[in-house]
């Protein structure tokens, strides 16, 4: 009897042993592994003072006025793909990473809309990327371009919403949500924990299956997971609520808005969420992106028939048309804005 139960005990000593060899083995191969990325990946932009930390932007293209792209949440300028490239053909281009995200410092303040937009206006004054702007907002960076131009009027001269994230779809949908109890993303400190040992690196197929796309895969992994990331995201998740209050019937005047909706609906079933359910969350979001009308008295919906919500994915094309589209429609009153501007 007491040599069995010597035997279970080396064999559970054993098990343990080996568990703890393979994830040190994990922590030590993520460490070299990254640092070695930060000399493989150096950032295509700038890193540029935002106060107080710096942000990584790119600039591309030439012309006037300058495109100014802001990503979803979780999403990094590369999350735009080859979007920068194509508009840089004709227009001044700005892609950058928010605060914590990809080669972006992390920030000493709460990550509320109010420090995110006023850290990037003093960063786009200190790489001298002059106004007028037009903001293309994907998602939860739609709130963002829309606190934006409602804090620097003066500056902007047109809003892209790319099935942006309504004010108000969280006030329609939470009872939804706590009724389900869908699937959610693992909290941010397992996400680091993970991170460190190397769990996204090594198996990305089964981490990162419905957090990043397939050919995002190797890029997320290599330039943007990191701490300050995971944390970022967190924190801008968690104050966004003060950022819908703060655009809450919002009105930008005559400001040309152009409203790029999802034309499929989302499947949120895969997270454990009903059909019903997931039916009366897409009436809502479909409902709060036609509100969106209302904040200018110069805005247009259009339908992205062939997408889901990442439309700067599936149709990429149709994003640079309608950007291409509001810079002609506002081409007549640039010299007002030019004027304004320097007064």
């Amino acid at each position: 009897m007491k040599q069995r139960r010597r035997t279970w005990t080396r064999i559970v000593f054993l098990i343990i042993s080996c568990l703890l060899l393979f994830v040190i083995s994990g922590f030590v191969y993520e460490w070299i592994a990254s640092k070695k990325d930060k000399s493989q990946y150096p950032p295509p932009g700038e890193l540029v003072d935002a106060g107080g930390y710096r942000l990584h932007i790119r600039k591309m293209g030439a012309g006037s006025p300058t495109i100014v792209l802001e990503s979803g949440s979780g999403e990094s300028s590369l999350s735009w793909r080859d979007i920068p490239e194509k508009l840089s053909s004709f227009a001044t281009v700005v892609s950058y990473d928010r605060a914590g995200y990809a080669w972006s410092e992390e920030a000493n303040t709460p990550r509320t809309g109010k420090n995110i937009v006023r850290e990037l206006h003093t960063a786009l004054k200190n790489a001298d990327i002059q106004p007028p702007y037009i903001l293309v907002g994907h998602s939860l960076g739609g709130m963002y371009s829309r606190l934006y131009a409602q804090t620097y009027r003066n500056e902007v001269a047109g809003l892209v919403l790319v099935d942006a994230r309504p004010e108000n779809d969280a006030r329609r949908t939470n009872k939804i949500y706590a009724k389900e109890r869908p699937k959610g993303n693992p909290s941010p400190l397992i996400s680091i924990l993970l991170e460190k040992a190397g769990a996204f690196r090594l198996f990305p197929n089964f981490m990162l299956n419905g957090r990043v796309e397939y050919r995002d895969r190797k890029s997320f992994v290599n330039i943007v997971a990191s701490s300050k990331y995971f944390r970022s995201v967190a924190e801008e998740g968690n104050l966004a609520s003060i950022t819908e209050d703060a655009i809450r019937g919002q009105h930008l005047g005559n400001l040309p808005v152009r409203v790029i909706a999802r034309g499929i609906q989302q499947d949120l079933t895969q997270f454990g969420i009903s059909k019903r359910g997931n039916d009366q969350i897409e009436q809502s979001w479909q409902m709060g992106q036609r509100e969106m009308l209302n904040i200018s008295t110069n805005s247009k919906f259009i339908v992205a028939k062939k997408s889901e919500h990442m439309i700067i994915h599936d149709q990429p094309e149709l994003i640079i048309r309608v950007i291409r589209e509001l810079i002609t429609d506002t081409s007549h009153f640039q010299s007002t804005m030019s004027k304004s501007i320097h007064r």
